[in-house]
């Protein structure tokens, strides 16, 4: 129900909006980029969706024969201790334990392609044990608030954007991205766990967050010790040597329990093909709603109304810049990504305004696009807090990349 009213006020605020501009300017412009963006945006999200549809069809065929050959069960075994008890509702060895670790493993090594089917997968997985099938479970909100989040234990794509653009360490922005995606993360845990009521301090839960941390702790000393062009090196072998054995293991799986793979495959396969198609209609909505919003200035207005609130509290505005990406990052991926660049572009890619764009893109996840996206595959219209909560773990990337950016390289403002 709440993005209904979001829809609503990102299309009503961008109409009005241009026809302001239009009145007080005499020039149309306004009007004439709000109709362009409407109409760029659904075939945007027509061109999103179709090429979703490989990457999905792949995906979930290859989920399929880990279903079948019991790879997913056994990761469904593993990752109990610790799932059963932040999704109490789900019970212990359900397959949407495993697809939940697998989407939360591929968002880590920063494998957007992969992470996005396992998704939708294991949403799906959960929505089969929602009593209520137009209302988001408690599993659900846990599940979409950690996605949106997005820990990052390997920034590739925003390591290589740095590269291209001439950054003279393109790994400098690693640590503040670990950092600031941990952060997030753990505040949105925090959040649904006091919303669900869910005790944090379990045994297995302790001991997995220590165990992250002190993995998150060896990383960074590791890529400490590393030249750039290593640390780049190594982040892609070992996040695709991680990808590709997984996906020998399930096909090793399968083949030892006599499972006929290729027709596994095939099954899972038209499955991605469908849920592909049925999301076309919510990217669409939510795509044009945004572009709306950002052509007819409204972004603009909003930026240039918390710059002057800054300079009226005193505060620092060297970061103001940097806001398109922190905006759009909540909105959409390739939008923010574009403000990144337009950043680097503007600012160059060693200023202040660029690494704080960098460490903004990679400490957190589209939230309006994962909602709309896993929700609307599996039909939830009611998605209780799960928005709110994962605006708050968005808030908490935001503020954490800010304070972080001055941490790191406040001495380029």
């Amino acid at each position: 129900m709440i993005l209904n009213y979001i829809w609503i006020a990102f299309v009503l605020i961008a109409i009005m909006t241009s026809v302001l501009v239009t009145i007080f300017s005499g020039d149309g412009n306004s009007l004439n980029a709000v109709m362009d963006a409407m109409f760029a945006n659904a075939k945007t999200g027509f061109e999103i969706s179709l090429g979703l549809t490989g990457v999905l069809t792949l995906w979930l065929g290859i989920m399929k024969i880990g279903e079948r050959g019991g790879a997913i069960e056994f990761l469904a075994r593993i990752t109990s201790p610790f799932f059963s008890k932040i999704f109490p509702d789900v019970p212990p060895g359900h397959p949407a334990l495993g697809s939940m670790f697998m989407n939360f493993s591929a968002n880590m090594l920063g494998l957007d392609n992969a992470a996005t089917p396992l998704g939708l997968k294991a949403i799906k997985e959960l929505q089969e044990l929602n009593p209520k099938k137009d209302t988001a479970s408690n599993p659900m909100v846990m599940f979409l608030v950690l996605n949106t989040a997005g820990l990052t234990l390997i920034p590739v794509t925003v390591i290589t954007y740095q590269t291209q653009m001439g950054a003279q360490n393109p790994t400098d922005v690693f640590l503040p991205i670990l950092m600031a995606s941990t952060f997030s993360t753990l505040v949105g845990l925090i959040a649904v766990a006091v919303s669900q009521k869910i005790n944090l301090f379990q045994r297995a839960i302790v001991v997995t967050i220590a165990s992250i941390v002190a993995l998150l702790g060896l990383m960074i000393w590791a890529f400490s010790s590393m030249s750039p062009e290593e640390v780049g090196f190594y982040s892609k072998i070992v996040s695709n040597t991680i990808l590709l054995g997984i996906i020998c293991s399930f096909i090793v799986a399968a083949a030892v329990r006599k499972v006929n793979v290729y027709d596994a495959f095939i099954k899972g396969a038209k499955e991605g093909f469908k849920v592909a198609v049925g999301i076309i209609p919510f990217l669409i909505a939510i795509l044009v709603a945004i572009g709306m919003f950002r052509a007819s200035g409204a972004m603009d207005f909003l930026l240039a109304g918390i710059g002057k609130f800054l300079e009226f509290c005193h505060l620092p505005t060297d970061f103001v810049p940097a806001l398109p990406t922190a905006v759009m990052k909540s909105l959409s991926g390739s939008g923010a990504r574009g403000m990144m660049l337009e950043a680097m572009n503007t600012y160059g890619a060693d200023s202040f305004v660029s690494k704080v764009c960098c460490i903004l893109q990679g400490s957190s996840d589209t939230t309006f696009y994962i909602l709309a996206l896993y929700f609307g595959s599996v039909g939830i219209t009611k998605t209780r807090n799960a928005l709110a909560l994962g605006l708050l773990a968005d808030l908490v990337a935001v503020l954490s990349a800010i304070l972080l950016g001055y941490l790191f390289f406040g001495y380029l403002i």
